[in-house]
């Protein structure tokens, strides 16, 4: 059968080429014209002028007969054709499977010049090389091989193919090779533990990064899932730059300009800001400066080099609780982050800003508006927002908030409704103040964020402590 797979240059037997002819552009045949009998059809298929030539001789030697002639006849011209085209179709065959093997050889060799190669990769270049293997004979070897040096047990794989025995025998050779005994009852027990032992199995000793702590760069980015933390045990790292200019027209945030933000909520003089200087390192500040000039990676470096940094980091935070921590810095400020979290605590809420100057922002805003004073209960958990067709809303346990739209004498009504849609009268602090439902907002553009704060008390409120009984 006429193999139609691309084709590589293939071995054809010796007299069977008729000399090819040469043929320019302007004799190419039409695509949607097909003459088997013509070579440059099969050129224009992607064969090579050997196997167009060798394929046109053939459909001239024994073309198709009339639709006159007998089923018989016709049935036998195609198979005179087929078994003239077998040494072709196996040639094709050959040279596409040792094209096949010969890039997956170079291309794992290619390896040993970058310095990527692994220890399987080594193994397959080591049963061609010393075995005469070819590649999935080779892969089978490699197999066996790393199976033994990592102290595994022998087990082979039938993958169903026609060459099995090649395949188990090439295992179990590299399983030997590579220290395995199947004799051996106690053989993998015995290879596990030297394992354990070998060298470049072993960590290094002193580790900038413990294992069991995860990066800061791999924090997630803060959400309103996590419940409400106390001023006074949250954590905030900022840098002293605030925007790094990458390449022109594009700006990165390397650290937020925090006076604006912060200090506009109560009771955040009792957070503990860190903010990590070009000059000195972690220092504690109430905001950074705001410069546009980033750190240098040279100077980042430097400081990751001084362990003299963790230790005042450590020293900052001796003494302080810590629930909840945001990191709000990019770049080289978050690898000096990286280099000391080990002085970093280790509590339920660790989180970082991240993306663009616009997410980076909002990410700031939900962690901020997370923290409380303390002086009473608020709700926690996710809050669903979704578009009405009066306006927007957003649900908290039972209670939902509606944006009811203009005050009847200024600014923007916002009702806090309880099951069945009914405002949520009844309700009060734990301190036992009463809460009114319906809320009036002044600025529009503060609708979202006085919902979400008339969510989180209505959800820290309690029927039994109001005042009017």
């Amino acid at each position: 059968m006429l193999m139609m797979t691309s084709q590589p240059a293939g071995t054809i037997p010796a007299g069977s080429l008729p000399p090819a002819q040469p043929f320019g552009p302007a004799e190419a045949v039409s695509p949607e014209k097909f003459d088997s009998a013509d070579m440059r059809c099969w050129l224009n298929r992607g064969r090579s002028v050997e196997h167009a030539t060798e394929l046109a001789r053939i459909w001239r030697t024994y073309p198709d007969l009339p639709p006159g002639a007998s089923l018989e006849d016709r049935m036998a011209r195609c198979g005179e054709r087929l078994a003239e085209m077998k040494p072709l179709n196996d040639a094709i065959s050959a040279r596409t499977e040792a094209e096949r093997q010969a890039r997956n050889f170079a291309f794992t060799e290619s390896h040993i010049v970058d310095g990527t190669i692994s220890d399987n990769e080594v193994a397959i270049l080591r049963g061609r090389d010393e075995h005469g293997y070819d590649w999935d004979i080779a892969v089978a070897y490699a197999s066996g091989w790393t199976a033994a040096d990592a102290g595994c047990e022998h087990r082979f794989f039938v993958d169903g193919s026609k060459r099995k025995a090649e395949k188990r025998a090439a295992y179990d050779r590299g399983f030997a090779d590579g220290g395995g005994d199947q004799s051996d009852l106690f053989d993998a027990a015995r290879r596990s533990n030297l394992v354990a032992l070998r060298r470049d199995n072993q960590r290094p000793i002193a580790s900038a990064q413990p294992i069991a702590r995860p990066a800061p760069s791999s924090w997630p980015k803060p959400s309103d899932h996590a419940r409400p933390t106390r001023w006074s045990r949250r954590l905030l790292i900022v840098s002293d730059a605030t925007i790094e200019e990458v390449t022109p027209g594009l700006m990165r945030v390397t650290g937020l300009h925090l006076t604006g933000e912060v200090r506009a909520r109560a009771g955040t003089e009792a957070m503990t800001i860190v903010t990590i200087d070009r000059h000195a390192g972690f220092v504690v500040s109430d905001c950074p400066v705001k410069t546009s000039v980033p750190i240098a990676a040279a100077r980042a470096d430097e400081i990751i080099a001084d362990p003299r940094h963790g230790d005042a980091l450590r020293a900052i935070l001796a003494g302080v609780e810590i629930d909840d921590v945001l990191i709000a810095v990019q770049g080289d400020y978050l690898r000096i982050v990286d280099a000391f979290a080990g002085a970093l605590p280790l509590c339920a809420n660790m989180e970082r800003t991240q993306n663009s100057l616009l997410q980076q922002r909002a990410h700031l805003r939900c962690w901020l508006d997370r923290g409380y004073g303390g002086a009473g209960n608020i709700g926690a958990g996710h809050i669903r927002w979704g578009k009405a067709i009066k306006g927007l809303t957003g649900k908290l346990s039972e209670f939902t908030a509606r944006y009811v739209g203009p005050a009847p004498r200024r600014g923007h009504l916002i009702r806090i409704e309880a099951e069945g849609g009914e405002p949520a009268h009844g309700y009060a602090t734990s301190a036992g103040e009463p809460l009114v439902p319906e809320i009036i907002v002044s600025n529009k553009t503060n609708i979202r964020r006085e919902m979400a704060a008339a969510l989180r008390t209505f959800g820290g409120a309690t029927r039994l402590m109001d005042g009017r009984g």
